[in-house]
């Protein structure tokens, strides 16, 4: 847990460097990754930041495909493998692939849809595979079955 007096990213990925064996550096090394192969962000925030410390950090990925801006048709199984393609597009634009990842949180709108996520998953991560979590939440933006975040170290 960080310290309560410095919750912030900038600390954080000091921290992170810090223990990667960097010195101390303030954000000048953060650098934004962006493709028009993934849908864009909808709000303040980038698609993934390289951190500079070997780390890439993904923000979640709707199932929004880049082309149409709207859902894949189908249910969970078809939103995971949209989801997953646009992490592969940003990490593609990041000079990276899916073997990079270290770390996935999937959200789900409903733990029923596990399952169905779990299979589609598995088709396009390898042995070692990704550390995960899978959570269900409440609701997802844009009313999305499936949003999916990754952590790639280059």
């Amino acid at each position: 847990m960080l310290p309560a007096e410095t919750p912030d990213m900038n600390h954080f990925l000091i921290l992170l460097r810090n223990f990667a064996g960097q010195e101390n550096k303030d954000n000048d090394d953060m650098k934004p990754i962006s493709t028009p192969n993934a849908p864009a962000a909808i709000g303040p925030y980038s698609q993934a930041v390289d951190s500079g410390a070997g780390l890439v950090f993904l923000s979640g990925q709707l199932p929004i495909d880049p082309l149409t801006g709207a859902f894949p048709e189908g249910r969970v199984r078809e939103q995971t493998r949209q989801s997953v393609l646009n992490a592969q597009a940003i990490l593609q634009a990041a000079g990276l692939d899916l073997a990079n990842v270290v770390k996935t949180t999937v959200f789900l709108a409903d733990m029923g849809d596990f399952a169905a996520m779990n299979e589609v998953y598995a088709q396009f991560f390898a042995e070692p595979f990704p550390a995960r979590s899978a959570v269900a939440v409440k609701t997802l933006p844009k009313g999305a079955l499936v949003e999916i975040e990754c952590i790639a170290a280059r």
